[in-house]
């Protein structure tokens, strides 16, 4: 099973596919430039993401379930985003699993107030990366969709356990 990893931006989104059994196949970010129009901009992430999605064939996306309490103008253009995201992902026929930052740290390092730097180390360890990505949204959607691997084998094992 292959697992789409998306961490939600409008300027930079990252991406990442891995496979069930914690081994990466791909990673980048799909950027688009802050001189042009938002719906340009949301054509583009669309367009991206879809040819990452015919690319790599994933079975699932993990995307961050993103929190903002301050600024509004940022989180209306990132709401925007994820809406295109969402979109492209169903219109690919997938399913999506929405991770909030505190359950990603869960995962990932048992606890859920983990530094940015504990997560990364982590998730380089858990997956096999050797160096870290040079964007921190590449580095997130990789710990986004270690974690949805993680959800995945405990719902798994509960299985396991009720018969």
């Amino acid at each position: 099973m292959r697992i789409l990893g998306i961490d939600p931006g409008f300027g930079i989104l990252g991406w990442a596919v891995i496979e069930h059994t914690l081994s990466v196949v791909a990673c980048g970010s799909i950027e688009t430039s802050s001189t042009k129009r938002i719906d340009d901009r949301l054509v583009e992430i669309h367009v991206a993401l879809g040819e990452i999605i015919k690319t790599y064939t994933p079975d699932c996306a993990a995307i961050e379930r993103l929190f903002f309490s301050k600024n509004t103008t940022t989180a209306l253009d990132v709401s925007r985003a994820i809406g295109v995201i969402l979109l492209t992902v169903r219109l690919a026929g997938l399913d999506y699993f929405e991770y909030t930052p505190l359950q990603v740290k869960q995962a990932l390092t048992g606890y859920g107030r983990a530094s940015k730097k504990q997560v990364e180390m982590m998730m380089m360890k858990i997956l096999g990366v050797k160096t870290a990505p040079s964007c921190d949204d590449v580095s997130d959607a990789l710990s986004i969709a270690a974690c949805h691997s993680f959800s995945l084998k405990s719902a798994a094992a509960q299985g396991r356990a009720k018969r």
